[in-house]
């Protein structure tokens, strides 16, 4: 397959990137992510904040994120602000449900992210009654290649049966399945896409692995070009299939592959419409992105004025055109690819574009 956007593709292309430059300038946020918890119940290989079941860092109270929101009411639609836990692992704390309920009488549709360690029937329901609207599982491959990843002899079946436990839950709005492709899992994707049709997931995503953290110790974790075109070359087949709806990760421009692995041509939203306040009360974009680009600290900066002025550099791209991106062809489309692939110098990690072949 030629790399290189079509005619067709490069109209539409043109199109999004007017959309994106204005998105930008109004700056509307749209997902705010609490990483509600630097602590967990697992040692993920490919973690890339390398979060410990006894972090140093504190969890942070509800009523200092409740205050953030009561921040921001005044300046968004609380109907069209999605909340996201994150962490660590949101649900090793027993206070997820107080938050949700506030987030829930102020308007505020919210989800969580979960390795389903801990998701039982009791506390779906509590969750649900506390006003979920969505939640991801994290799943990656079958049994031998999931306990691999997340360092636990029983994480596989208590996520496949967080997930079986929510496939015939009627009162959740939206959930999916999130996979982190790598050596040991790439060449049972066909039949894992099967098995996941089969347990009732109806949405899939598929990410590959930045080498950030622990991840960077694994080498398993990096496909080569072949294998990470093989990846979309089966993204795109899937998704023509039909039977089970599966998208790449929001990172890397993808040339002839976009609106082919995803429902949108490639953009980097951190920034622009995504934000996160972190364990610490650092206010960041996309909770991926290293502490070199934090905008500030709710415990000292009102989060308004932060959101508002203080996200010049994921906005204006303009600083990210050099080095590998200097002369490449494709970066009106790119710009630099996702913030959280920058080094606290502005380095690229890697390029996406340049995987493809």
């Amino acid at each position: 397959m030629n790399k290189q956007p079509n005619l067709r593709k490069r109209i539409g292309l043109e199109i999004f990137r007017k959309m994106r430059h204005n998105a930008a300038r109004m700056h509307q946020l749209q997902t705010l992510f609490w990483e509600c918890t630097s602590r967990c119940n697992l040692a993920c290989k490919h973690c890339g904040s390398d979060c410990k079941v006894s972090a140093a860092q504190a969890d942070m109270p509800v009523a200092d994120f409740l205050r953030v929101i009561d921040n921001i009411t005044p300046h968004v639609n609380p109907n069209k602000t999605f909340i996201i836990f994150t962490g660590g692992e949101a649900l090793v704390r027993n206070d997820m449900e107080r938050c949700g309920a506030g987030l829930n009488h102020r308007g505020f549709p919210w989800g969580l992210v979960s390795n389903g360690m801990l998701l039982d029937k009791k506390r779906l329901h509590s969750l649900l009654a506390a006003g979920m609207h969505t939640i991801t599982i994290s799943l990656d491959g079958f049994e031998e290649a999931h306990n691999w990843l997340r360092g636990h002899p029983k994480s596989f079946e208590r996520a496949v049966n967080a997930i079986k436990l929510i496939a015939g839950e009627k009162r959740i709005v939206a959930w999916d399945v999130v996979t982190c492709v790598n050596a040991k899992n790439l060449a049972d994707l066909p039949v894992f896409r099967d098995f996941l049709i089969e347990t009732g997931v109806k949405d899939w995503r598929i990410f590959t692995v930045f080498p950030v953290g622990r991840a960077a110790e694994y080498p398993e974790f990096q496909l080569n070009d072949e294998n990470f075109t093989a990846v979309l070359e089966f993204i795109k087949q899937t998704r023509r299939e039909g039977k089970i709806h599966v998208s790449y990760g929001c990172e890397g421009f993808l040339g002839n592959y976009e609106m082919e692995v995803r429902d949108h041509f490639y953009t980097c939203q951190a920034g622009i419409n995504v934000a996160s306040v972190l364990a610490n009360g650092a206010i960041s974009a996309c909770p991926s992105i290293r502490a070199d680009y934090n905008q500030g600290n709710i415990y000292q900066d009102d989060f308004w004025e932060v959101w508002q002025n203080r996200f010049r550099s994921f906005r204006d791209r303009s600083w990210a055109k050099t080095g590998i991106c200097a002369d490449c062809a494709v970066w009106r489309y790119c710009e630099g690819n996702g913030m959280h692939l920058h080094q606290g110098d502005g380095k690229l990690l890697l390029c996406h574009w340049n995987r493809i072949i």
